[in-house]
């Protein structure tokens, strides 16, 4: 890999500073097939105001393998190679680390021309299995010594020899180094993590167990509170669990970790898809306090909506109701709002949490859901519900896609089939609606899932410097 001779300058030292840049040209969004017979790829998008392709598809890379289930993905290089500690100051965000969550295969796309992108390097499963005793690889993070990647399965064909982890890969080269922790303490279940790099801590959360989520909700683990309801922090350097936090066991499915931008804040949020005492969805605020000890408080609920049974997919029946299904949370660069996906409602909410201990909603988009079917202001349906957010670097677009994972899609919407990803506006007083010229269907036996932005976005930047 030839090194540029200066920093990348989709590279930024502080999260203000990203929000000044110059608005992304294309998006790179995943294309998982419907079933385990399909080939999974990755859709480039053209965002160009203007273009005579905006809005459209104008390139695809599809996998010769089928079964992978393309699902979570990042770049090998943020702007936290420009931290001090780094030694990676000369990198390009240039590639994206795509892991098959099903098969634990490792695609390397390369992108620097998003029109000409394709497959870089493939790592083999048996590769992951022996280097790592992982497998499942979700979530990737460009971090201060390399890639991180989390997983969601340890050891053996289950993926339940071992607690699942994180691991390390080579930023430049893509080998695998080897696990992270030194001492994981109580963690036992992964999902998804996030660090401030000069506070020097980490914090993981965790969903389940292979045999929990491959073939679709466990109805009897579900109401038996045994998915995951902890989080964990972490001394990032020394690579040990600090303190771990039960919300509580009926606060199951804890999962995404949204810290504040700027690091010289000392909190975040983590969204909880249902509490099973009464199918509301939840939003936990975690802080240190002033003896460093980690706090968590629920600040935020959003009520199940009551359904006649006979309108619900057999899961939801003897509930009467529709659980808000809080699948994913994002966070603007500017720390001001909150974009939390309710799945399972087919609503997009955006709250203010200018003040992170009492948010308040500022907005709401409704489109598809269970039993709602809410259509698209252009007339068109939208598949499933709202489910993977991403947010422009200036905060003024909100994209999001449809599809959960395979055997959940087919679990909760068992009628429906197909991939949308749509586009919201924010005005300069905080106003959120959709817009209602961007609309992307996807090619037919593919579902869309998570979005990454050209030059960065607001679920992949870690930041070194505070904002001024």
């Amino acid at each position: 890999m030839n090194k540029p001779m200066k920093p990348d300058p989709t590279f930024h030292a502080s999260a203000k500073l990203a929000m000044e840049a110059p608005p992304e040209n294309f998006a790179f969004t995943v294309m998982l097939g419907k079933d385990a017979d399909q080939h999974d790829g990755i859709a480039v998008i053209d965002l160009r105001k203007g273009s005579e392709t905006y809005g459209e598809i104008v390139h695809t890379v599809m996998t010769e393998t089928t079964g992978d289930e393309f699902h979570h993905f990042g770049w090998n290089a943020c702007s936290s190679s420009l931290s001090p500690l780094s030694g990676h100051a000369f990198l390009e965000r240039r590639y994206l680390i795509v892991p098959g969550i099903r098969s634990s295969r490792i695609f390397i796309f390369d992108v620097k021309d998003p029109l000409k992108a394709h497959i870089h390097k493939i790592i083999e499963p048996e590769e992951v299995f022996a280097k790592t005793g992982y497998s499942r690889p979700h979530t990737i993070h460009c971090g201060p010594e390399g890639i991180y990647v989390s997983t969601l399965g340890g050891g053996g064909k289950d993926g339940t020899d071992g607690p699942p982890g994180i691991f390390i890969m080579d930023c430049e080269t893509f080998e695998i180094i080897g696990r992270y922790e030194m001492d994981r303490g109580a963690q036992d279940k992964h999902y998804d993590f996030w660090w401030n790099l000069p506070q020097d801590y980490m914090v993981s959360s965790e969903w389940g167990l292979p045999p929990q989520y491959e073939n679709g909700v466990v109805a009897e683990d579900l109401l038996s509170n045994k998915y995951g309801h902890s989080i964990h922090f972490w001394d990032l350097r020394a690579r040990k669990n600090i303190q771990t936090m039960d919300f509580g066991e009926n606060y199951q499915m804890a999962l995404e970790i949204r810290p504040a931008h700027d690091p010289s804040k000392s909190y975040g949020f983590c969204g909880v898809v249902v509490d099973t005492t009464n199918l509301q969805g939840a939003i936990f605020t975690w802080w240190r306090d002033d003896n460093g000890v980690w706090q968590s408080k629920k600040t935020i609920t959003i009520d199940p909506r009551p359904e006649d049974p006979e309108n619900l997919p057999d899961l939801l029946k003897g509930f009467g109701a529709v659980p808000p299904l809080v699948t994913d949370i994002d966070l603007s660069l500017d720390d001001k709002y909150l974009y939390v996906a309710c799945w399972g409602l087919g609503e997009m909410h955006q709250y203010d949490v200018s003040d992170p201990m009492n948010p308040f909603l500022n907005g709401k988009v409704q489109l598809g859901g269970i039993a709602t079917e809410h259509k698209h202001p252009n007339g068109k349906d939208f598949i499933y519900g709202p489910q993977m957010v991403e947010i422009s670097r200036d905060g003024k677009r909100v994209y999001w896609t449809n599809s959960l994972y395979s055997t959940w899609d087919n679990q909760f919407y068992p009628h429906q089939e197909g991939g949308q990803m749509v586009m919201a506006n924010v005005g300069e007083d905080g106003s959120f609606a959709l817009d209602p010229d961007f609309y992307i269907d996807f090619p037919k036996n593919t579902r869309a899932h998570q979005i990454r932005l050209e030059g960065g976005d607001c679920s992949t930047d870690s930041f070194c410097y505070p904002s001024v």
